[in-house]
């Protein structure tokens, strides 16, 4: 009977939680891939029907290939980019700063921590500015130098891929250096000493010792890091809305990634049924890095 009713007081206070989940993740899951079987837009609002696998076989094969591949393409080298770079940026910050001789290193960590402290949309906001052609910062240098008549950031796909690239290394590079500082503290010093012993040169150490190790214990939150920037829709969109337009293409610009290539088909073209299929691509991607990422931190396995 006390078993009974200790199972039943669990239940109760799993239960909120439980329906929360159904409500705001199952449901919309399960409706997201219903609609994607559908020929739900603007055109049939009110008379849509099953489809079955006619918007899979347009996005991979079709009209909509044209779309898919292009910025499937740009986002992987978009997150890859981001995470590589803010993970240099932050490593070889960590390894500087982890220098025991090196007595005002609380204020350099201080002053690098500030982008990942500052709200992100002032930051994202501020770097709109700064990469305007005409009356930004960055471009007001250069002139002031003579370096160059200004760079067409927003006009030009090269370089506003290339400062979205900046921006999003730039607030990247602070959570990655508290992980790597982290991660120097769990390497014992007596790797080093017997390093030292032996006569390897402090590069020698670095590839042997601190870049394996540091990667191995970091490798999860790299993995974490490279979907959330995946589906980073909020950077691209509020810097670039995803332009400069490319050509032949009236769904995704230069720089839209896959999240913001489903909003604008969503939002601007009203194409639900094409936007639901990029959902469950971006979804079974996404899903499959976060099942790795839960394998590599062991967060499946039993605890003995």
């Amino acid at each position: 009977m006390k078993k009974n009713k200790t199972k039943f007081t669990a239940g109760a206070f799993l239960l909120p939680a439980m329906v929360s989940i159904f409500i705001f993740t199952l449901l919309p899951i399960v409706y997201t891939v219903y609609i994607s079987f559908t020929n739900y837009n603007m055109y049939h609002l009110d008379d849509f029907s099953i489809v079955g696998f006619k918007n899979y076989i347009s996005v991979l094969g079709g009209s909509i290939s044209s779309v898919f591949f292009p910025v499937l393409g740009w986002t992987i080298v978009f997150a890859l980019v981001s995470t590589a770079g803010s993970y240099s940026v932050g490593m070889l910050l960590a390894i500087l700063l982890n220098n025991p001789n090196m007595k005002e290193s609380g204020i350099y960590r201080s002053v690098l921590i500030v982008p990942w402290a500052l709200p992100a949309t002032i930051a994202i906001l501020a770097w709109q500015g700064l990469l305007n052609e005409q009356y930004g910062g960055i471009n007001s240098l250069l002139r002031l130098l003579h370096l160059s008549d200004g760079l067409p950031w927003m006009t030009d796909s090269f370089w506003a891929r290339t400062g979205i690239l900046i921006v999003n290394i730039w607030l990247g590079f602070p959570y990655m250096l508290n992980v790597c500082l982290g991660g120097l503290q769990g390497i014992s010093p007596v790797y080093y000493e017997a390093a030292k012993i032996d006569g390897a040169s402090k590069w020698y150490a670095f590839k042997s010792i601190t870049f394996p190790l540091l990667t191995r214990l970091s490798a999860p939150l790299i993995i974490s890091t490279f979907a959330s920037n995946f589906n980073n829709f909020g950077n691209i969109y509020m810097i670039t809305q995803g332009g400069p337009a490319r050509e032949g293409s009236q769904f995704a610009g230069s720089t839209d990634i896959l999240a913001s290539t489903i909003y604008k088909m969503t939002t601007w073209s009203n194409r639900y049924e094409l936007s639901a299929t990029l959902s469950v691509f971006v979804f079974l991607i996404v899903g499959t890095l976060t099942l790795v990422n839960m394998n590599m931190s062991g967060a499946f396995k039993e605890a003995d």
